[in-house]
C-alpha cells in the first residue's frame, strides 16, 4: 500500500521517499533537484536535469524532509533548502490543476455549475466530479462521485472559478480522457499538502 492508502501499481517506477523510507509510485512523490547555486528546487514536472530526490506528496513529510536535513544527506552534500519551498510547492501544484482542468474545459471535456454537472452524472458521461472545499457541505452532498470516478475537493471556489473563467464556482465535473488522468494525479498531491495544516481547508457546511 502506498502511504495515501492506495494500492501499490507495480507497472508504475517507484522512487523511495527520503522522508518515510517508503517506496511508492513516482505519480505520488514530489521530485527535487540541486541547483548550480546548491539550492533545492522542486520538480513538479519531473523533467529537470540532475539526479531526482524525492520526498512524499505530504505535508508532513515534506516538512520533516526540510526540518531534519534530509535533502542535505541525500545529496550527499550541504544544500540551501528555501523556507518557502513547501508553499512554493503548493502554488505550483495548484496552477497545474487549475490549468488542467481549463484545457479539458476548452476540449469540450469539463463542465461547471450544478445543473450541468448533474445532468453529465446523471447521463454518465463524468468521470470525476469536482466541488470547491469552502462551498456548501448541503449543497455539495447533493451530487455524488460517479460510479467507478473519482473526486477531487482540494481547490477553493476562487481557484477552480479560474478554470472556467468566473469569480468563482462549486460544482464541475471533468468527461474521460488524459487530461481528467492529470488533473487527478496532480489534485492527489496537492491534497496531500493541502490536508494537516497546508492551504486552504473546508469551509463549514
Amino acid at each position: 500500500m502506498t502511504r495515501g492508502g492506495r494500492p501499490k501499481d507495480r507497472t508504475e517506477p517507484e522512487r523511495r521517499c527520503i522522508a518515510t523510507g517508503e517506496s511508492q509510485p513516482k505519480a505520488g512523490l514530489i521530485r527535487f533537484v540541486v541547483g548550480p547555486d546548491n539550492s533545492v528546487v522542486p520538480d513538479v514536472l519531473g523533467k529537470l536535469p540532475g539526479r531526482g530526490i524525492w520526498v512524499a506528496a505530504d505535508r508532513a513529510a515534506l516538512d520533516k524532509a526540510v526540518q531534519k536535513g534530509l535533502f542535505s544527506r541525500s545529496a550527499k552534500q550541504s544544500v540551501q533548502v528555501p523556507e518557502t519551498l513547501v508553499d512554493e510547492i503548493e502554488r505550483q501544484l495548484t496552477k497545474r490543476v487549475i490549468e488542467g482542468i481549463a484545457m479539458a474545459r476548452k476540449a469540450g471535456r469539463a463542465v461547471a455549475g450544478y445543473e450541468k454537472v448533474k445532468s453529465w452524472l446523471d447521463k454518465g458521461e463524468a468521470k470525476v466530479l469536482i466541488q470547491a472545499i469552502d462551498g456548501s457541505g448541503r449543497g455539495k452532498s447533493k451530487l455524488s462521485t460517479p460510479e467507478n470516478g473519482k473526486f477531487i475537493g482540494c481547490l477553493t471556489a476562487n481557484e477552480l472559478g479560474l478554470a472556467f473563467g468566473r469569480d468563482h464556482v462549486i460544482h464541475s465535473a471533468l468527461g474521460p480522457g488524459g487530461l481528467s488522468k492529470r488533473v487527478i494525479e496532480d489534485a492527489t498531491r496537492l491534497k496531500g499538502l493541502r490536508e494537516n495544516g497546508g492551504g486552504p481547508t473546508a469551509g463549514k457546511g
